[in-house]
């Protein structure tokens, strides 16, 4: 027989799949249908897919094998295709299929689009792996079966939830690390004096030690703050379907799924106890918000410090070193630029930016029903991953490497008037701050000055200028004595002359 005889019948390329408003062509090979075609059409916005927050796929699915579970425990859904939901939903949550979730991550319909997404892929992943055809929906239905008791108005909030609280333990993994590098640091320059600033003016001394030890504190105490969000993160909706009333769902639903929900996260779920207030309310957005935003402020102005204490590498601070990452400059030969605290400046930034997007959205939400949690959950998980993402390179490409200036460092205390604060209490303010002035015009060492003025022998100088009472890093016990009146005067400490130097 010859292949005239038997002509090749061509595969198609695509199907076609009907909505309320009619027939539309997919592609053959899309595990996605109508409904997404139709938001694929209406929302050319961002051109960033959802499936660029993995974690909103991850917990789309979450949702979805918990209420298949649930619909089977109540006998709203055969047990064969609550099997092949169940299924469809572990091989998403193993990461199959991400790249099917197509819908734009900035969409009308309060989400509706990304649930049609959700539905239609797992229904045809199940269809698939029970061995019937994609858009089969006779034998599974995306949304008569796979979107059984639910609604768009409970499943994409819990699943916004549940990803925001997912992506957080990974922005807590990269947070910690970074503190840990800082306090690392700390203890590496733990004895390295330096002089303290205060409105960018020379202060007192401390260590460079101390200086890094606090960048990890406040590290910390963002941390406990993100940590205080998560439990309320986890006091979800579903089960309110529409607007709250539960309508479509068996009155035992929401604790059966809520229950399900708990054990597939390791996490205690709970239902919230007014779902109409629940279904309509952004307020933990919100926080979570703010939140984020006061974490990514308080790290820029670490890298705003770093930018400073690194400046030079001759005409500026240059009390510390960071690792050189790249050249500086298409025209200065030799310059090296602090690119990866700025990069993290810039990621600081747009988190304030998100945050005022995220403010506006929640206070334009009416009646029963935010419609712009679309831009919501997109802003904060931006934020989240932007800031994991800064965490981890700030440590691995600058902090992990920095190094202190020690001679430089050394020369700026040796030559600073600020430790004459340390000396107030035994000599007074306008003694400390004659001898502050004659110093700085003579370029003399305050300790010099003090002994020649016959306020104290160099020995109690030393004392209470030694480095471990300046910077308090070893506590001092002994108390000494107060200058009395009699001795607390020299040739330049007298107001009116402290006043003409």
């Amino acid at each position: 027989m010859t292949d005239d005889a038997h002509p090749t019948v061509p595969t198609p390329t695509t199907r076609i799949e009907t909505d309320s408003l009619g027939a539309v062509e997919i592609p053959a090979a899309a595990y996605w249908g109508a409904h997404t075609a139709r938001a694929l059409e209406n929302f050319p916005i961002s051109n960033t897919p959802i499936s660029r927050h993995p974690r909103l796929v991850d917990a789309l699915a979450i949702v979805k094998q918990a209420a298949a579970r649930a619909n089977r425990d109540l006998g709203a859904l055969d047990s064969t295709k609550a099997g092949w939901i169940e299924q469809a939903c572990v091989a998403v949550r193993r990461g199959d299929h991400h790249d099917q979730f197509v819908v734009d991550v900035i969409q009308g319909g309060a989400g509706t689009s990304t649930n049609m997404n959700a539905n239609e892929v797992v229904a045809n992943i199940a269809l698939e792996l029970a061995g019937r055809p994609l858009g089969d929906y006779a034998t599974l239905n995306p949304i008569d079966d796979v979107n059984r008791s639910q609604s768009t108005n409970d499943v994409y909030p819990t699943a916004a939830k549940i990803a925001i609280a997912l992506a957080l333990e990974d922005l807590l993994v990269e947070h910690v690390a970074l503190r840990a590098a800082f306090a690392d640091k700390g203890r590496e320059f733990h004895d390295v004096l330096k002089v303290g600033r205060t409105q960018l003016q020379d202060a007192v001394p401390m260590t460079l030690g101390q200086e890094f030890h606090g960048f990890a504190t406040t590290l910390g105490e963002d941390e406990d703050r993100i940590r205080e969000v998560l439990p309320l993160l986890r006091e979800i909706n579903l089960g309110a379907t529409a607007i709250g009333t539960g309508i479509t769902a068996d009155p035992r639903y929401a604790s059966t799924v809520r229950a399900h929900l708990t054990e597939l996260l390791g996490e205690q779920y709970v239902t919230a106890g007014d779902l109409i207030e629940a279904t309509s309310d952004t307020g933990v957005f919100m926080q979570m918000s703010g939140v984020l935003k006061r974490a990514a402020v308080k790290l820029s102005k670490i890298c705003n410090d770093l930018r400073l204490l690194s400046s030079g590498p001759q005409a500026g601070l240059g009390e510390i070193v960071l690792p050189p990452r790249q050249a500086g400059s298409s025209i200065m030969p030799g310059k090296v630029n602090p690119v990866i605290p700025e990069v993290v400046n810039q990621i600081a930034f747009a988190v304030v930016g998100h945050d005022v997007t995220v403010t506006m959205a929640a206070e334009a939400g009416q009646l029963q029903l935010n419609a712009f949690e679309p831009v919501i959950l997109h802003s904060i998980l931006t934020n989240v991953a932007w800031l994991a993402a800064g965490c981890r390179t700030l440590r691995e490409h600058c902090v992990e490497g920095i190094r202190a200036n020690v001679d430089r460092l050394d020369s700026m205390v040796r030559t600073s008037v600020g430790v004459v604060t340390a000396l107030t209490p035994y000599i007074g303010y306008a003694a400390a701050s004659a001898l502050a002035k004659a110093a700085l015009l003579t370029g003399r060492d305050v300790a010099d000055l003090v002994v020649e003025a016959g306020l104290m022998d160099r020995e109690r100088v030393e004392m209470l200028t030694a480095p471990e009472r300046l910077t308090n890093s070893t506590p001092i016990t002994a108390s000494v004595p107060v200058v009395g009146p009699e001795t607390a005067t020299i040739a330049i400490a007298s107001p009116a002359e402290a006043d003409s130097i």
